[in-house]
This record gives C-alpha cells, structure tokens and sequence, in this order.
C-alpha cells in the first residue's frame, strides 16, 4: 500500500483499488470530478454503466461522430460480456461531434478513452495538451513508441495518464494481488496463467493487426500488464506460438527473471471452439500456499501445506463492478493527484512491449530481453 498527501496536507492510504481509506478528509474530497467519455462503443458502453455507481464523480459529456449515439440510441451496441446498449437519457449530458469539442469544455477534469486502440496515442495527447487528466482504455496503444509519447506529454502537462487494465479490478485477480503483496503465504516461487477464447464474431476487428495487434496484443496485453503486476517486469522472454499473416493467434511464453526471480510462464490465444468462447485463470505458488483459479472450471481455491482448502467469498461477480472500481481509482487519483498504482501508464506501456516481443521471440525462435 502505498502513502500520499491530500492537498489540504493530510495523509493518506491508498488501498488497491486506489481509494482513500483513511486520513482523507482535506479540500480535494470536497470536489466533483467531471468525466468526458470519447467514444461510443462496447468498452464505452461499459464505462457508461460503470459510471453511474461512482462517488465523488458524475459523467457530463461525450462525444461520438454518430448522430444516432448522440441521440442517446445505443441499441446496436454488443459485447462479449455485459448487457446490450440501450436507450440512454441524454438530457442531463452534453454531447459532442468531435473530441475538440469536448476539449474546449472547461468544466471536464478527466478525458476517458474508449475509441480505438489506434487512435489512442492522438486522443490522449490532445487532451493532456488541453490540461485533462486521461485514462485511456487498454491497450495503451499499438506501438511502443507512440506510448513513449503519450508518457511523455503527460509529464509536459503535468496530468495524470491512467491506462484501464481492469484484470486486477476482478475479484480472483485482486485476491491474488493482495495475497501476494501481503507476504500472507511467504514469496512467490513460481506461476502459470491462461487467457484462451475462440474467435470473437462480435468483434471483427480483433484479428486485424493494424487495428488490435491481434489477439497476442489486444487479448495477451490483460496477461502480461498482471504479470508485470504481480511478479515485476522480466528480464527477458522466450515464446513459441501460432503465426496467422501479420498476427499471433497464440503464444506459450516463458518471462526470464534470472537465479533469484519467480519461474512465470502464460499461454494466451485466439484457438478455442465455440463450446469454449472464453476461459482465464492461474496457478500461483508461494512458499506456503497454492493460488488456484480457472473460470467456468476451478473457483477460486487456497491450497494449504497441511491438505486443507479454502474457497474465498468473491461477492456477486458482476463484471461491470469491476469497471466501477476501475474508474473510481481514476476519480481518487484526480482528486488526490497521485497516480492509482494499477492504473500506472508506465505499468501498461511495459506490458505492450513485452507483446511485442513475445512477438519476436515466436517469429525468431530467439530469447528476447525486455526493451
């Protein structure tokens, strides 16, 4: 857990979810933080709705290039998980052609991403530029170097850049966090991940490289940003996998830490059958305890030294709640100007170039060092 300082100089503790637990009582918790949503599909769709359980937040505005959207018609709206969009009562919001539109808004502290991946690098910036504080949606963006920007202005600024990996939101994955941050069971030793799905036909644009990165990138990004989590940034990564054209169907890769560090390794793809859309899950082993969890299979299940088993209550496991969670860690970060740990774009930029050069290691056959 990390410490900070209001504004008012009272200290603080942040839990994992980047809320002000105790000490927080200074001018900073007297403000509303205004919210702009760019961009209206699926993922914005989700922030909507996740939106409207915030506290100390409202959402004001959005803006979408569709007249039909900013209108409040978002029934052609669908997922691999959540409700279908609805109808929406635009009346209370103010909607926007263009995203200099809601640039110019004076009244908007935080800028939520939920475009295109590709057009991350340029929305973000702009809105640093136009002193917003941003959180964009995963992945940060498609190339490295235009991550580097996006760091880059956002120290220019003087903002915050959050990046939306909500993983680390759902509650398996928090339980696992917290459990090994905490020491509970001693250190880690070692962990096998799984992130499989079939081939979504809901998103076409999953298996274009030029607009996702492929599942390697779009879908292994939730993989390598909660690895980098738990067990720190590698030293190096060795791959094999499944090369389609310009993407990565599937990747089995080993991450490097050297003589002292945890034995990690993760396989992650797009190969799945239908009867099988979508499964994730771990193994983790600590000194005095094993984390296991594999969804729609194995719940989320503590294997003790001495044989016993626990089975942690995990609360009703609506996804949207995890997005909830998400965005108000980004809220807690405006209002206190500190950067909420998980949604570090440090964090999220480290994790697309370990893609990248998962990516490598499959098409070379060689051992890559993190870069």
């Amino acid at each position: 857990m990390a410490c900070v300082d209001s504004a008012a100089g009272n200290s603080g503790r942040v839990d994992l979810q980047g809320r002000l637990t105790d000490g927080s009582h200074g001018k900073k918790d007297r403000i509303m933080v205004k919210i702009g949503l760019v961009g209206v599909g699926f993922m914005g769709w989700i922030h909507y709705l996740a939106a409207q359980k915030l506290t100390g937040a409202s959402l004001v505005a959005f803006a979408s290039r569709d007249a039909t959207k900013r209108a409040g018609d978002w029934r052609g709206i669908r997922g691999n998980f959540g409700p279908p969009g609805e109808q929406i009562d635009v009346a209370g919001l103010k909607t926007f052609a263009t995203l200099e539109e809601l640039l110019a808004d004076p009244e908007i502290d935080l800028v939520d991403c939920c475009n295109p991946t590709g057009a991350h690098p340029e929305t973000a910036i702009a809105a640093l530029r136009a002193g917003k504080h941003v959180l964009v949606e995963k992945a940060i963006a498609l190339d490295v170097a235009d991550a580097d920007r996006m760091l880059d202005a956002a120290k220019q600024a003087g903002k915050l850049l959050m990046v939306a990996h909500v993983l680390p939101y759902f509650p398996e994955f928090r339980f696992a966090v917290e459990t090994v941050q905490s020491g509970k069971y001693g250190k880690l030793i070692a962990a096998n991940f799984k992130r499989v799905i079939s081939q979504p036909d809901w998103s076409a644009a999953h298996a274009d490289a030029a607009a996702t990165g492929g599942p390697s990138v779009d879908l292994h990004i939730h993989d390598t940003h909660f690895i980098g989590l738990l067990c720190g940034v590698p030293k190096a990564v060795f791959a094999t996998g499944i090369p389609n054209g310009p993407i990565i169907s599937h990747v089995n890769t080993t991450y490097i830490y050297g003589d002292h560090g945890p034995s990690v390794a993760c396989s992650s793809g797009a190969l799945a059958m239908k009867a099988r859309e979508f499964v994730h899950g771990y193994e983790i082993y600590l000194e005095r305890a094993t984390l296991t969890f594999e969804s729609g299979v194995q719940p989320l299940t503590v294997l003790h030294a001495d044989g016993s088993r626990d089975v942690p209550a995990l609360g009703d496991g609506d996804p949207v709640g995890a997005f909830t969670a998400e965005l108000q860690a980004a809220v807690d970060g405006v209002r206190t100007g500190q950067m909420p740990p998980l949604l570090s774009g440090q964090l999220a930029r480290d994790a697309l170039s370990l893609c990248h050069l998962e990516n490598q290691a499959v098409r070379t056959g060689q051992i890559v060092p993190f870069a």
